[in-house]
């Protein structure tokens, strides 16, 4: 454990009553070797980190810890009491006393190596060695891992018989303090003889055979320093005397490695050992779980395993994870993923976070035109000229406050799609580089570039060797600083101007669509937009249009493809709507339900309302929802409707140019998705020995039977 901890921080009779008197007397050993600067602010941190929960251990342990800005470096300091000292663990007081100072900007290497000494205290020779070690070197070098639990006992022994037997030492240091005595074997044997009753639970299936029963587990604590690593040990050796393959996920403070998928779905069951939130939990939905406390997986983990096994058994599991579970950053560089499927990862966790900038800053925009006319633009700021009762002074203030909200776009773009790639220190370059796009007239291409750019700076500077001297510093000071730099360097003077005149090209483009281009460009866009209902090319659609009028001023060609879009959008939930109502026969009573909500859902522009009915007969149902949306966007187009608003469905038909032709639009491409579908479906043939059309409960006849069709 290299120099955290030597012979002058160790304290073979402490005589503290109380674990403040405790921690004083270690941390004032740490301020005699310059490793604490502030001996009152440092234990003021220790008490703050003890107020979240106690850190008392059962088999006799205290383990104080904390972050602290008083800190030089970490430092470990051991006491050992013979009286003990009520650390507020449930067995008694502890007699074995650590105490655990890690700087504020602690680097992940000394983290890992404090993670190792929360592990060493599972194991019963080693704490019974430190019971019965006679020096404070030896101590000191036992807890480094110099030497093993059996070269202190030997040491131990070699002294003992050196010395006088008369002087009644030997005795002495064979005897240890009173909570020794039954000592090195307390926390292994509760743990041994659970898990020999759990090794007795029968397989849940039945049918396993040779295959052992399968556990996850994540194990977390506030600080992630102590109680996370001791969890995870105590699961795992309670997992070997149980039998089960049982792998441990650490979010502690060192950063965790995400659990490999394969082994996710191949697990029987899953423990979260936990006291702040388990991070990307819904990996592990649809499993049976037990849920508790990190130290119920230190104190009693051959329980937890029989607990998890037993619900496997009775095939209890949580709810499977939601279909918009995790974010796409959470979710983002999996085990196993593509570099395509990552890129589109990273690209659409930058979406999901702009696209609310987007529909709150449309919103207010549109909202500010409609109540102050479209001159609303020219309005001088409403901090030199508000009037409260003043229409037009409400309709600025509104385009105004839309106006910042979409200043925000670009950076958030660029910022969270180096997120999605680099974590937390992508943020900074990505924000840095989505300003300069805007700055340069980079526009949404430019945040793209930038965000990419900042990704992959951050994480090629993270795969340096950095001395350890300066990586506490690198996450707050030495990464923003480098990338930053460079992510500004290459958008001013390399490839900014490039991609801004790309971007002035794209525009003038779109600007230039008429005619036939311009229906042409809603027929394609309406094709995407219902061909997979809110997926990945749904979406492509969508950021296209968006992007479009994600500026103060946006043309009339990107508010037209904006409206091309969200018109066709509402046409398959719609059309699956009016199927069910006139022609509900075709249709299962699960489906009349869906189509119900259908009305709803595809009235505020939400595609997904008819993916029941694509996912129930998508040979039928996507064919006509793409024929239907392609009219709708391309009739959009051709009449000219506007959308400055991102989203809003029907409720912000006030706010649309040209709203009459709009909803003849969406309503030609709901009859046109309708009707094909009524007629596909009546095209089908019954199968052989077909029974009755279903009842109008949507009950169905016993399998196998066979009812005559009334003439």
């Amino acid at each position: 454990m290299s120099d955290m901890i030597t012979a002058e921080l160790v304290d073979l009779d402490l005589s503290a009553t109380t674990k403040e008197a405790a921690a004083r007397a270690l941390a004032e050993r740490m301020v005699a070797l310059g490793r604490v600067t502030d001996l009152d602010g440092f234990l003021a941190d220790v008490a703050a980190r003890e107020a979240q929960m106690p850190t008392g251990l059962d088999g006799g342990i205290g383990i104080p810890h904390c972050r602290s800005a008083h800190v030089t470096e970490p430092t470990l300091a051991f006491g050992r009491s013979a009286a003990g000292i009520d650390f507020g663990a449930a067995d008694g007081p502890a007699d074995l006393i650590f105490l655990i100072a890690a700087p504020a900007g602690a680097d992940d290497a000394h983290l890992t190596i404090l993670s190792s000494l929360a592990r060493q205290l599972m194991n019963a020779e080693f704490t019974g060695a430190l019971r019965s070690v006679a020096g404070t070197g030896t101590a000191a070098a036992l807890i480094r891992g110099d030497i093993t639990p059996a070269d202190a006992e030997a040491e131990r022994a070699s002294a003992d018989s050196a010395a006088a037997p008369a002087d009644g030492e030997a005795a002495s240091a064979d005897t240890g303090p009173a909570s020794a005595q039954a000592p090195s074997d307390s926390v292994a044997t509760p743990v041994a003889a659970s898990a020999g009753a759990a090794t007795d639970t029968t397989s849940p299936s039945g049918e396993r055979g040779e295959r052992p029963f399968r556990i996850v587990a994540v194990t977390s604590c506030p600080t992630g320093i102590a109680h996370t690593y001791m969890a995870a040990e105590s699961l795992e050796n309670a997992g070997r005397e149980a039998g089960v393959e049982l792998v441990v996920e650490t979010q502690g403070s060192a950063g965790f490695t995400r659990l490999d998928p394969a082994v996710i779905a191949d697990a029987d069951g899953v423990i979260f050992a936990h006291d702040v939130p388990v991070r990307d939990k819904d990996r592990f939905a649809g499993k049976p779980t037990v849920d508790v406390g990190v130290k119920a997986g230190i104190n009693r983990p051959a329980e937890l395993i029989a607990e998890v096994r037993g619900k496997a058994a009775r095939g209890e599991a949580t709810a499977a994870a939601p279909a918009s579970g995790a974010t796409p950053v959470e979710r983002a560089g999996e085990t196993g993923e593509g570099y395509g499927t990552k890129l589109r990862k990273w690209l659409m966790s930058g979406v999901s976070y702009m696209v609310p900038f987007v529909a709150a800053g449309g919103l207010l925009i549109a909202l500010g035109f409609a109540i102050g006319g479209y001159k609303i633009n020219k309005a001088p700021s409403v901090m030199d000229h508000f009037i409260w009762t003043q229409a037009d002074s409400w309709g600025a203030l509104l385009f105004q406050i839309g106006g910042v909200a979409f200043a925000f776009l670009v950076p958030v773009l660029a910022g969270y799609i180096a997120y999605g790639m680099a974590d937390r220190p992508g943020l900074v370059p990505g924000f840095v580089g989505g300003s300069i796009s805007l700055t340069i007239n980079a526009g949404f291409l430019g945040g793209l570039a930038a965000g990419l750019i900042a990704g992959g700076v951050v994480m090629s500077i993270q795969k340096v060797r950095i001395p350890a001297a300066l990586r506490g510093i690198m996450p707050v000071v030495v990464i923003p600083l480098i990338s930053s730099a460079i992510v500004g360097f290459l958008m001013f003077v390399v490839i900014g101007k490039p991609i801004a005149s790309a971007q002035k090209a794209m525009t003038d483009w779109l600007n230039g669509l008429t005619g036939t281009n311009a229906v042409l460009l809603g027929a394609l866009l309406g094709l995407m937009m219902c061909f997979d209902l809110g997926g990945p090319v749904n979406k492509v659609a969508y950021t296209f249009a968006t992007a479009g009028i994600a500026v103060a001023s946006p043309s009339d060609s990107a508010m037209k493809i904006m409206a091309a879009v969200m018109a066709a959008g509402m046409v398959p939930p719609l059309a699956m709507a009016l199927a069910t109502t006139v022609r509900g026969k075709l249709f299962t009573q699960t489906e009349r339900e869906n189509g119900k909500a259908a009305w709803v859902l595809g009235l505020s522009f939400i595609s997904e309302g008819a993916i029941p009915f694509a996912a129930a007969d998508p040979l039928r149902v996507i064919p006509s929802a793409m024929v239907g949306g392609a009219i709708t966007g391309s009739l959009s187009m051709a009449f000219d409707a506007t959308l400055r608003a991102p989203h809003g469905g029907i409720f912000v038909v006030p706010l649309i140019g040209n709203p009459l032709l709009y909803l003849i639009a969406i309503a030609a491409g709901v009859c046109v998705t309708t009707a094909l579908v009524i007629v596909l479906k009546g095209l089908r043939k019954p199968a052989p020995g077909a029974t009755a059309p279903e009842p109008a409960d949507g009950t169905l006849p016993a399998e196998g039977s066979k009812q005559p069709v009334a003439a």
